[in-house]
């Protein structure tokens, strides 16, 4: 095991747990995750494989067929998973925040009907908030869900949803007056909607359709998608709680443990490069010693190593805050600011110390340099996360009288 990036006090089923996917992602994601990259294919076969470790039911509580384990133990694991390649992470990433959601805020029958399966990764979800035309600001939604007997009627269009192909439930964020007067605030008024479709792309049940993936410049692999509703009739018993008007808090209390696993994100793919830039430092040779006994070069790896330990360190605090029941905003949106920004950084002095061969499709490093940006503005961006840091610290620390 590495030197870098330790967590202590975890228990023995959690080292056992981490110890097996990093045994994983070593033999089955690192050898191939560069080519599938390439090709842009789906990594069907990781996972079947990651459907057999439990990764999809890691934080499913016991009782539905899962693991009942900690945030923690799972931000560690996205940590492990995309050290090896980030699109995996985001494959399970959407899906898991759809399971928290249903656990925290679900009806009985809903946690009954869909956590068994989705804990054994027969129904993989994934999450729709965002639009076209509005970016962060999530109460400028214009998707609607409208009343008609015991079903809702939804029209809009959404964007950015990750796994919108291959998933098969998406939690997806309408606007719904119903119930609510005039002059109601927006982030009052929005219902998180239940709504089962067909894997695949184009009209996956009548009145929705997935149109096809977005061509990105990282993140491959995992598709990205649009998804259109057009008199898409949901039963009434698919609103997530049962109740209307709670999505914006469904949606918000997702985004706060999706906020924790992007910086497990970060974290991973910042590890990775810290190893290709030391490995190669100290194999590639110039002026007469390997790059690594240059001071520059170790000037640029204690920088990296630095930067890989602090973003570990915040991750790892903001899921143990997560996982004691306090309020964790504040900590999830530090944690995933410094790892999204250090990640980056440490890419890219990784892509610096392999010099030419960095720019060349042959070298991993050229993956992860197309990989780290998406970081920057996945679960908000860097400035989003800025202003959730900003306000909550004037309520900490509001000055008296």
């Amino acid at each position: 095991m590495a030197r870098l990036a330790q967590t202590d006090g975890l228990t023995d089923i959690q080292r056992e747990i981490l110890s097996t996917v990093r045994d994983f992602v070593d033999k089955e994601i690192i050898p191939v995750a560069t080519e599938l990259e390439h090709r842009d294919e789906y990594p069907t076969q990781i996972v079947e494989g990651l459907k057999e470790l439990g990764v999809f039911g890691l934080m499913i509580p016991e009782e539905y067929g899962g693991l009942g384990e900690s945030l923690l133990t799972y931000a560690l694991t996205v940590e492990e998973i995309a050290r090896g390649w980030m699109s995996v992470s985001g494959i399970i990433n959407t899906h898991f925040i759809v399971a928290y959601m249903l656990k925290q805020h679900g009806t009985q029958e809903q946690k009954d009907y869909f956590l068994p399966k989705m804990a054994a990764g027969e129904i993989r979800g994934a999450f729709s908030m965002s639009e076209p035309a509005l970016g962060s600001d999530v109460s400028a939604i214009s998707s609607k869900g409208v009343r008609d007997g015991d079903h809702y009627v939804l029209n809009g269009q959404k964007m950015w949803l990750t796994n919108g192909g291959s998933s098969t439930l998406v939690a997806v964020l309408c606007r719904t007056d119903e119930g609510h007067p005039e002059g109601t605030p927006p982030h009052k008024s929005m219902t998180t909607f239940l709504v089962e479709k067909e894997a695949g792309f184009g009209e996956v049940r009548p009145g929705l359709t997935i149109p096809g993936k977005i061509e990105k410049m990282g993140y491959k692999g995992v598709d990205t998608t649009e998804l259109i509703m057009d008199g898409l009739r949901i039963p009434a018993d698919r609103v997530l709680g049962g109740e209307t008007g709670r999505g914006f808090y469904h949606m918000m209390d997702g985004v706060e443990v999706g906020r924790v696993n992007v910086a497990a994100r970060g974290c991973g793919v910042a590890q990775r490069a810290f190893e290709l830039g030391v490995s190669y430092a100290q194999q590639r040779h110039t002026f007469g010693k390997p790059i690594a006994q240059h001071q520059a070069i170790q000037f640029k790896l204690a920088e990296m190593a630095t930067k890989v330990e602090a973003a570990h360190a915040m991750m790892v605090n903001a899921a143990r805050k997560k996982d004691s029941g306090q309020r964790n905003d504040l900590e999830a949106g530090m944690a995933k600011y410094l790892a999204s920004e250090y990640c980056k950084e440490v890419v890219e002095d990784a892509f610096r110390i392999h010099g030419g061969y960095g720019f060349s499709k042959e070298y991993e490093i050229e993956r992860l340099y197309r990989e780290a940006p998406m970081l920057l503005i996945g679960e908000g961006t860097a400035e989003i996360q800025k202003m959730i840091i900003g306000r909550r610290l004037l309520e900490e620390y509001r000055i008296q009288g």
